[in-house]
């Protein structure tokens, strides 16, 4: 019905309308799903190098159009960043193993290696840790190394020994040594040169001149005990090659910074955020080496801390393939450009395009049979008569022309003996008078709404 009452240029534009309306909310749908997620990462640390090195992965995934980006928040220390992911405000955070309450934390990457260093400045006598008795030791890193205060001191019952600790700004440390303030320092840093070389500012050093290491011979025992901590041999020569400091390898204390995530954070998400954070870190390695500290995370069941699904996926090799990723739109697509396809045949219809055929005899007969009903006058169907004629010889010529759409004698005669009898009881109806004839058509119509309601 609507096809018939709506003019063809107002169905045109509806139908333009409809296809643009479309078009629009398929390319909002696309764009909403492709576009890359946004995760928030919070990091902390004294020196400000932890927030600036994932800054600087950040913006390596901008440039190469990472499916998913970072928004860096810088929370000043360790402990806050760690405190910040706790609560919740962030869905990532770069934490040490030993610092913050872990317990939604599932790790992505290991970011690196922070390795505990008790120092005592040059020609100190403090060569252990019993040595420290009754001296004050400086911390440097503050409440971040609280936890590697707290093992410490029960480990070698240090309260007794009255072993006192005392924390450090970076910009008071050097004036704390020179002043004797404090016999000797407690740092965690990770073994990069960058840090090294911030250790040795700490101390006027020459060739005669060597600060001491101090080792924790305890380390594999506090191990046991606290899973954030691991025995670990400092290399000799690390923190100076000649003479080498240490001069032999050296035991003492590491814990591991991670990047890790909430266990609520999709599968998915995490495992492309894996890859990209692996992908990135190659083109990073040229700028600034540490990143080479990037690593894979323990995948043991019993890891101090788990494994997210996501990253475990890639280190194991599980990610989806080609048919697991993208099956449902393979099975899907036909059906979709099915619905499609069903859209336009039904546009093309509400157009009307192509249903308007040429009329064929038939047609033409079939309709004069209507006109026929309605004439008021014998003039009127006179001239009938005569279209069925013209009719007839057309289609008689074309048969005889060999004209394969033509239609056939028989059927014609049959169309044009129902218009004969039809015109025959017109024109008696006709005969009598206009008002009979009226009325008769009126009886006709009538009887045919009837019939099409019931």
């Amino acid at each position: 019905m609507t096809s018939t009452k709506l003019p063809i240029w107002l169905r045109f534009f509806l139908l333009v309308g409809v296809a643009v309306f479309a078009a629009g909310a398929g390319l909002l749908a696309y764009r909403y799903y492709t576009r890359p997620a946004t995760l928030t990462v919070a990091v902390g640390s004294t020196d400000g190098e932890a927030a600036k090195a994932m800054s600087a992965i950040a913006s390596e995934l901008v440039s190469t159009n990472a499916p998913v980006r970072l928004k860096v928040i810088d929370s000043g220390t360790a402990l806050e960043a760690a405190n910040a992911f706790s609560s919740g405000k962030v869905d990532l955070a770069v934490v040490r193993g030993d610092v913050g309450d872990l317990s939604q934390a599932q790790a992505v990457v290991v970011v690196s290696h922070v390795v505990v260093l008790i120092i005592a400045p040059p020609g100190s006598s403090i060569d252990s840790i019993d040595g420290l008795k009754g001296h004050t030791v400086g911390v440097v890193g503050g409440a971040a190394n609280a936890k590697i205060v707290d093992v410490l001191t029960r480990e070698y019952d240090l309260a007794s020994a009255k072993v006192a600790f005392t924390n450090l700004a970076l910009t008071d440390v050097r004036q704390a040594i020179l002043s004797k303030q404090v016999g000797a320092l407690l740092v965690a840093i990770p073994l990069a040169e960058k840090y090294l070389a911030l250790v040795r500012g700490f101390f006027q050093l020459d060739h005669k001149k060597a600060p001491v290491l101090i080792p924790i011979e305890s380390a594999g025992a506090i191990a046991e005990n606290e899973r954030a901590f691991e025995s670990f041999d400092v290399p000799k020569g690390t923190l100076r090659g000649a003479p080498p400091v240490p001069e032999d390898d050296l035991t003492t204390l590491r814990t591991s910074l991670y990047l890790v995530a909430h266990k609520k954070l999709g599968t998915d998400l995490v495992t492309r955020l894996t890859q990209a954070i692996m992908s990135v870190r190659r083109d990073l390695l040229r700028e600034q080496p540490i990143f080479a500290q990037i690593t894979a995370p323990s995948t043991d069941q019993d890891a101090y801390l788990p494994l997210h699904p996501g990253a475990a996926a890639v280190y194991n090799s599980t990610t989806q393939s080609f048919m697991d990723e993208y099956g449902n739109w393979i099975y899907l697509t036909p059906m979709v450009l099915g619905g499609a396809a069903t859209m336009l045949a039904a546009a093309w219809k509400f157009l009307g395009i192509g249903n308007r055929a040429t009329e064929g005899p038939l047609d033409s007969l079939y309709a004069l049979a209507r006109r026929i009903r309605k004439v008021e006058a014998e003039a009127e169907l006179s001239d009938i008569e005569e279209e069925i004629d013209g009719i007839l010889k057309a289609e008689r010529a074309k048969s005889a022309a060999g004209d394969e759409s033509a239609v056939d004698d028989a059927t014609l005669n049959v169309a044009a003996h129902r218009l004969e009898s039809l015109i025959h009881d017109r024109r008696t109806l006709i005969a009598k008078g206009p008002a009979v004839a009226s009325a008769a058509y009126a009886t006709h119509r009538g009887t045919a709404i009837a019939g099409t309601t019931e």
